[in-house]
């Protein structure tokens, strides 16, 4: 079968043929590629790139070669002189072809070919095994995001998350919302900072109308972020579920650990929290033999980090309650007990548990709804980063994120290729 008869089942374009297939070599430092060669149909009409009406021709310009898919291990390229042609409303302009868009030297196709591998490997490798560079994995990528974010589908959205994730050195930080809906979990938007200002964009964008038809929202203590939500998303539920809470509780811990080995050390004592901070912070489940035999020990002494990890694992039984009344009393209660303790960090817990008490109760109306899947959905928006190691622009992150976790709609190919 000739490569033609298989570029025309795979790539057909209208007003177009393929003509000759023959090896060349393009660049003096390269081995040779394959190079199918492609014409305009006789009395065929160019389209104008600004408006794509069909137009006279005006003239032609040089050959232009058009990267394409590799064919057994060998590059490949589309090798066609494009017409200039004549619009009557946008003046002389070279034509639109089909196979590529703007003044790119890639087709489509390929630029697909590399989008869907840089989903799978690093964009460093998939530059190398393709024998292409990282600018032309980016561009790809940036052309396949740009056409998913143009046609992204934002409706029946009910649950969305919101979580800030750093990047770069110092306080940087990107606002990302996930949809959490079971069956299309996936990044809706990212946005520098995490400021109100920050997460409104994201609700002019998601409009009035979807906005009030959430009816949960997973987020962390954050103010701007409770302000923003509270105003925009009228009907729905803001959840302070149980990871960020217990989060707040493992801080307090190794507050508390951290002051009393200072003050070990300050009375010279022996230091017998020294390497103890994840006995203290891992789920007991967790643990491994040893650390289990070493907690237990730890347990039998009097100290203020023991105090607080049995403080912690007390309010585990808030989780396991299945009414908001039994669970409001049991939150009073530990407060109270906890204000009457000697620990700085879980008397601050205490009062911001208090202040939240409201949006903490929201977790009994939630069915089972938590920011787990978030952090999930975080955890891969870090490993997207790394395997796009190389950005240094926030545009760059941006595209990254969107690409592994956006579930975004592709343009339209001819066939499969991972």
């Amino acid at each position: 079968m000739l490569i033609q008869t298989i570029l025309n089942k795979l790539e057909k374009f209208k007003s177009f043929v393929y003509k000759k297939v023959f090896l060349k070599k393009l660049f003096p430092t390269s081995s040779e590629v394959l190079v199918v060669e492609i014409a305009a149909r006789k009395n065929s009409r160019g389209a104008c790139s600004a408006c794509g009406k069909s137009c006279p021709t005006y003239d032609r310009q040089p050959i232009r070669y058009y990267e394409y898919v590799p064919l057994w291990a060998i590059q490949v390229y589309f090798a066609y002189a494009p017409r200039r042609v004549k619009c009557r409303e946008h003046g002389i302009h070279v034509e639109q072809v089909p196979w590529a868009h703007g003044k790119q030297q890639m087709t489509k196709t390929y630029q697909l070919f590399l989008a869907r591998w840089a989903k799978r490997l690093s964009w460093k490798e998939v530059a190398v095994v393709f024998q292409t560079s990282w600018e032309s994995v980016y561009r790809s990528i940036e052309w396949v995001v740009n056409y998913g974010l143009d046609n992204a589908d934002w409706s029946g959205i009910t649950q969305i998350g919101v979580d800030e994730m750093a990047f770069f050195k110092g306080h940087n930080y990107l606002t990302c919302v996930y949809q959490l809906d079971k069956g299309r979990r996936r990044l809706l938007w990212c946005g520098k900072d995490r400021t109100a200002k920050t997460l409104l964009r994201f609700f002019r964008k998601l409009g009035k109308e979807r906005s009030e038809l959430l009816q949960f929202v997973c987020s962390d203590m954050w103010p701007a972020y409770l302000k923003v939500i509270k105003k925009k998303a009228v009907n729905a539920l803001n959840i302070l579920d149980r990871f960020h809470i217990m989060k707040k509780f493992n801080e307090a811990i190794d507050e508390v650990r951290r002051d009393e080995v200072k003050e070990l050390k300050s009375k010279e004592q022996e230091n017998v929290l020294a390497n103890g901070r994840w006995l203290l912070l891992k789920k007991a489940q967790n643990l491994t033999e040893k650390q289990t035999v070493r907690l237990n020990k730890l347990l039998k002494i009097n100290l203020s980090s023991i105090k607080a990890y049995l403080m912690r694992e007390d309010f585990q039984q808030f989780w396991e309650m299945k009414f908001p009344f039994w669970g409001n009393k049991f939150l009073d209660d530990w407060a109270t007990r906890a204000m009457q303790s000697n620990l700085a960090p879980m008397k601050k817990l205490a009062k911001m548990l208090r202040r939240h008490k409201d949006l903490i109760l929201n977790w009994f109306s939630a069915d089972g709804l938590s920011s787990g899947p978030v952090e999930g959905l975080n955890t891969k928006a870090k490993l997207a980063v790394r395997k796009a190691y190389g950005f240094k622009t926030l545009k760059c992150l941006q595209i990254a994120l969107y690409h592994q976790l956006g579930d975004l709609k592709e343009p339209p190919w001819t066939h499969r290729f991972c």
